[in-house]
């Protein structure tokens, strides 16, 4: 890859013409690099990366609120985007000033780069409430004129000709067109309509032209993040959605600087302690949980990774890519120092990882995360800069429905208590309470950011003045247990601040922490006593004092909970695990005192189908129960988990197993609809054994309830 050209050459007309900067060259915070000398040197051509050689515009309104918490002003003075959120921000709001006041503001500084966020597209945000717009999803016209016009006139402006405008184009449009529109777990309808009406693609291209078309602004395209686009399925085919909408309009790929990822999410900027290339005991550490089979695990490998499709694509080789770090840092004492256990993928990935993050999904106000790296021109090849394009302190969304005039609706994945949907593998939302507003500010995750901030900030304190702990978590119980598990519930905390979240320790020793007042402690052994107490802790680390202790005991192997000694037992039919069919014996055991309704029981056996498109037959070779009153089927599972992306679900029409009894052999197939070979080596439920044995791998369920096994 050829360097780039040095930071003093300015690119003529037309897109950039080399890739990157010398390793190591021009590095430096944003808020501390000299100005260029004269106006006219800025404003002759477009620079090839525009934060070379600029101080950028600390927007006041952002830095008041910053300074004005305890600790603040060690970081009031970075350079943040100004958010254009709706038609009223662009002449100035109550609380905020407009376009043209920020402008004014800048020259006042002597800075000569400004950032803003282009953000009210029609139907904006089609998969998240918390974001909505203004506009509808028929509304491109007043999109045009009434948003986009009238900011490219104040641009226009020749007083403004010696500032640089980064403008960060729509964050979200693209990437939901791509993996929300249809045929996913997370897809929407609106998101359905606005591929189908293609305006985003028109607004986002229209954007890009009429900016574009001015000599000082530099467009850089929302790309997502990691977690999101990452996957080979979603590289390629955002890379092609990107290179139609920069094509459309009268947009063409010269009006596009780059790109930037991780807009106001909390991905990693780079995972020091685990790599996509990694194995563990001979198992790639993709297939963990975590990891999902994505092809990156952090925003620098992506922007690379993306910044190569895109090339491919057909915009200039000389891109650069942007990473917004505003809270990404995840440090705090939970912050891992080393890579995790090698005794699974999943212990070594969740033990080293540094996005704490319950699922990379998740989005909206995290408990834990913190200040990432400051702004910084050039940090890395290919990388224009660091930036923070979500001012720490807004909020992502309201944690409950509240009234407004800004379009902004209530998203469940801003409630703490929400167990989530399809795109965050239906887990916990990991968000802090009581949080106000889409872009109101938040004190308690501001007081957060600060006090998890990595790199840590000098002279915070740690999150300032604030060293009242939260009151003691009450009323600790145990809600119920299986033969691995145990599930508690508690009484809620209370703080001067805010309780941000509870710190659940098994016999003394710290074993995970929620953002609600329950946790499920999994991985636990049959017919063992288990001791619990509780902590709650606020945003600038104050802890409690441990709660009243709790014991906890499992049920005995294969108990479950629900119904009492229901279990599976399993044997292998078939040695061969690369042939075309898969040959589970499954046998069902009622070692209880009451006889089991079996319409009510279903069994699953969990596998892999090495093909997400592929589909499946069933078939019962054999049954004592006979094979009229069994019923089967293959279901996906989404995210897939650790050898599993399909399940062979097993009910019963009718019947009922009598105390003591078992259902005698079920002689089971599937195959793929093509009769293609599987791969069973790494199935979840397979085993090699070939006379009956109880199986917790494959799992029971009564009436819905899990009753025997744990699932993948």
């Amino acid at each position: 890859m050829p360097s780039r050209r040095p930071d003093s050459a300015l690119r003529r007309s037309g897109p950039k013409r080399t890739a990157v900067l010398a390793a190591g060259a021009l590095l430096g915070a944003l808020s501390i690099t000299a100005v260029p000398t004269t106006a006219t040197a800025a404003a002759a051509a477009k620079l090839d990366n525009p934060y070379v050689g600029a101080k950028a515009y600390v927007n006041p309104d952002w830095s008041a609120k910053a300074a004005a918490e305890p600790g603040g002003s060690a970081v009031s003075n970075q350079p943040t985007f100004v958010w254009l959120d709706r038609m009223a921000a662009i002449q100035g709001t109550a609380d905020a000033r407009g376009l043209k006041a920020h402008l004014d503001a800048a020259k006042a500084q002597g800075a000569n780069l400004v950032q803003l966020v282009i953000y009210d597209l029609p139907g904006r945000d089609c998969a998240a409430l918390a974001s909505n717009g203004e506009l509808g999803p028929d509304d491109l016209a007043t999109y045009q004129s009434d948003y986009i016009d009238p900011i490219a006139a104040i641009l226009a402006d020749p007083a403004y000709a010696s500032l640089r405008i980064v403008n960060l184009i729509e964050p979200d449009s693209l990437p939901n067109l791509v993996t929300n529109a249809g045929g996913t777990a997370g897809s929407t309808p609106q998101c359905a309509t606005m591929k189908a009406n293609g305006n985003y693609e028109k607004g986002v291209g229209y954007a890009l032209h009429k900016l574009g078309a001015l000599p000082n602004a530099y467009n850089y395209i929302d790309a997502g993040h990691h977690g999101w686009l990452g996957w080979d399925s979603n590289l390629t085919p955002s890379a092609q959605e990107f290179k139609k909408a920069a094509t459309t309009n009268g947009a063409t790929v010269n009006d596009v600087t780059g790109f930037i990822v991780n807009t106001a999410n909390y991905s990693a900027t780079k995972e020091p302690y685990v790599k996509v290339t990694d194995t563990v005991n001979g198992q790639t550490v993709r297939q963990s949980k975590w990891i999902d089979w994505n092809q990156y695990d952090d925003e620098s490998s992506y922007a690379q990774g993306l910044r190569t499709a895109l090339v491919a694509q057909g915009f200039d080789s000389g891109i650069g890519m942007l990473i917004d770090t505003s809270r990404n840092g995840w440090g705090g004492s939970g912050r891992p120092t080393g890579p995790g256990p090698t005794t699974s993928v999943d212990a070594y990935v969740d033990g080293g990882r540094i996005d704490r993050r319950i699922h990379a999904g998740n989005w909206c106000n995290q408990s834990g995360a913190g200040l990432g790296e400051r702004p910084a021109t050039a940090p890395d090849t290919g990388i224009d800069a660091y930036v923070w394009a979500k001012p720490p302190g807004e909020s992502d969304g309201a944690s409950q429905a509240l009234d407004n005039d800004e379009g902004k609706g209530f998203d469940r994945m801003c409630d703490p208590t929400y167990t989530g949907n399809g795109r965050n593998g239906n887990n916990l939302t990991g968000a802090l309470p009581n949080s106000p507003l889409a872009g109101h500010w938040f004190s308690a995750q501001f007081r957060q950011l600060l006090a998890n901030a990595n790199p840590p900030v000098s002279g915070s304190g740690g999150g300032g003045g604030d060293t009242q702990a939260p009151t003691v978590p009450g009323g600790l119980a145990v809600a119920s247990t299986t033969s691995t598990s145990a599930t508690l519930s508690w009484s809620a905390s209370t703080d001067n601040t805010a309780v941000t979240g509870y710190d659940v320790y098994r016999d003394g020793t710290k074993v995970g922490s929620a953002t609600t007042t329950s946790y499920t402690d999994t991985g636990l052994s049959a017919s063992t006593t288990y001791a619990y107490t509780v902590k709650a802790k606020d945003a600038a680390g104050n802890v409690s004092a441990s709660s009243t202790a709790v014991s906890a005991t499992t049920k005995a192997s294969g108990g479950g909970g629900g119904t009492p000694g229901v279990k599976a037992q399993y044997k292998n039919n078939d040695s061969s695990a690369t042939d075309n069919g898969i040959r589970p014996g499954l046998k069902l055991v009622n070692g209880g005192s009451t006889a089991v309704d079996l319409s009510k029981v279903t069994i699953r056996y969990w596998f892999t189908g090495e093909s997400s498109s592929a589909g499946y037959q069933t078939f019962c070779d054999w049954a004592q129960l006979g094979c009229s009153t069994v019923k089967t089927s293959v279901s996906g599972v989404s995210p897939s988990r650790t050898g599993a992306d399909h399940y062979l679900e097993v009910g019963f029409t009718s019947g009922s197993l009598a105390a003591g009894a078992d259902s005698g052999d079920l002689q089971l197939r599937l195959a793929k609809s093509d009769w293609s070979n599987f791969d069973e080596s790494n199935d979840y439920s397979r085993g090699a054994n070939s006379s009956y044995a109880d199986a917790a791998k494959v799992t029971v369920y009564v009436a819905g309830t899990l009753v025997w096994g744990t699932e993948p």
